[in-house]
């Protein structure tokens, strides 16, 4: 999130600030914990004691922690340190769509609910780019697959072109020897 962050103010969060904090994790677009907080407008630790208070909702395929390791290379991601993620005394946690779902049932503040419908759109608009990604990936597969037969032959040529000369037939053309030896 950005250090002039519109959240910190109060004012609307647009989906696009949003689709730029979510991290792809384990197979899974997430949400760090800091980030939720402060789009929500409230400190980390009062997001994660909702959580913990109410942790029967919250199973490991909504939020878990990420380890140091995971956590070393999300840092080393980050362009600039931000206040608070290079002096934790835990690794954070991440929510998935679920998760952030599950918050706004225990979040009820009119900011956690515009904020939540704001995420919703905005894995929704992400789930629907990686779907034209995978058409176009199938696509192009199919293309492929369907043109490799008839590219055959100039892949064929292009190998034999490729090939390094059949040593057993001899140069073609005249050694220097050759020639010194018909002059002297």
């Amino acid at each position: 999130m950005e250090k002039n962050n519109p959240a910190k103010k109060g004012h609307p969060i647009s989906s696009e600030i949003i689709e730029n904090a979510i991290l792809f994790i384990r197979g899974q677009k997430v949400l760090l914990d800091d980030n939720l907080a402060e789009l929500y407008c409230v400190e980390t630790k009062r997001l994660l004691e909702s959580m913990k208070r109410n942790i029967e909702r919250f199973p490991e395929d909504f939020v878990f922690q990420l380890t140091k390791e995971e956590w070393n290379s999300l840092r080393s991601q980050f362009a600039t340190s931000k206040k608070g993620r290079g002096g934790r005394r835990y690794m954070p946690f991440v929510f998935t769509e679920q998760g952030v779902a599950m918050l706004s049932s225990i979040l009820r503040s009119k900011r956690a609910v515009s904020v939540n419908i704001e995420i919703m759109r905005a894995f929704v608009h992400l789930r629907r780019i990686l779907s034209i990604h995978k058409d176009l990936e199938a696509k192009l597969t199919r293309l492929e697959k369907r043109h490799d037969a008839q590219f055959k032959v100039v892949f064929d040529v292009i190998h034999k072109l490729i090939m390094p000369p059949d040593p057993k037939h001899p140069p073609i053309g005249f050694k220097l020897e050759d020639i010194d030896d018909q002059a002297g």
